[in-house]
């Protein structure tokens, strides 16, 4: 082969190369601006349904735990406030005999406190009958002459009048202070007016009869006279 036909042969294959690299170009070309054309398809809801489909899918998985969670509580508040049949039975029954009790106590007080006043009532009773006794004891004693009052019945009644006083006041039975006192209906019966010179209108000037006290009852009325 000649010189000039080497040549020529070498510069046809470069030509063909060169046409090759061309035409691979072109398609390379054409496939790129055919995705780009198909990413300009897609319309921009689906692209943000895409770019947001992780969160969304995150958020309902979240949800899903937070009502797992709140029906457990839920679950666990429900076990609480409900009670056993059996317990709540002897819860009845305990609230039952401590009511019972409650009122049995409060009938015990109630009676004793009127088993109290009867005796107190019964009790007065019996210590008015004896303020007679006592009247007459001073009446008696007050009569005794001076020249009899050293002598051995008058100092027998005496002893015996005493005696009987104490035993009155260990009861609770007391006389009533009358004579220069303010007159008080509570205490006093005014059956007459006296005059003083003692003593300011409306003031006990006399003791006709000694009234007594039986703790905080009047037992008997002091008889009185008060200055007009």
């Amino acid at each position: 082969m000649s010189e000039a036909k080497k040549n020529a042969s070498a510069k046809g294959e470069k030509t063909m190369d060169k046409d090759k690299e061309e035409v691979l170009e072109n398609i390379m070309e054409e496939l790129e601006q055919e995705a780009k054309d198909k990413e300009k398809e897609v319309p921009e809801g689906e692209k943000e349904q895409e770019a947001g489909s992780e969160p969304e899918e995150a958020s309902k998985e979240k949800e899903s735990e937070d009502a797992k969670e709140d029906d457990k509580k839920k679950g666990l508040f429900n076990k609480k406030e409900k009670k056993n049949p059996l317990q709540e039975k002897v819860d009845e029954l305990n609230d039952k005999v401590l009511r019972q009790m409650a009122e049995f106590e409060n009938f015990r007080k109630r009676t004793d406190k009127e088993k109290a006043q009867q005796f107190e009532l019964g009790q007065s009773n019996v210590l008015e009958k004896l303020l007679p006794i006592v009247d007459n004891f001073e009446r008696g004693l007050a009569a005794v002459p001076e020249a009899e009052k050293e002598g051995a019945f008058a100092d027998g009644m005496n002893k015996i009048y005493k005696q009987l006083i104490t035993e009155l006041e260990n009861l609770g039975v007391t006389p009533i202070e009358a004579v220069g006192k303010e007159f008080d209906p509570n205490f006093h019966n005014a059956v007459m007016q006296v005059e003083s010179d003692e003593y300011e209108s409306g003031i006990v000037a006399q003791e006709l009869q000694k009234g007594y006290m039986f703790h905080d009852t009047v037992l008997r009325h002091s008889m009185v006279g008060v200055t007009p």
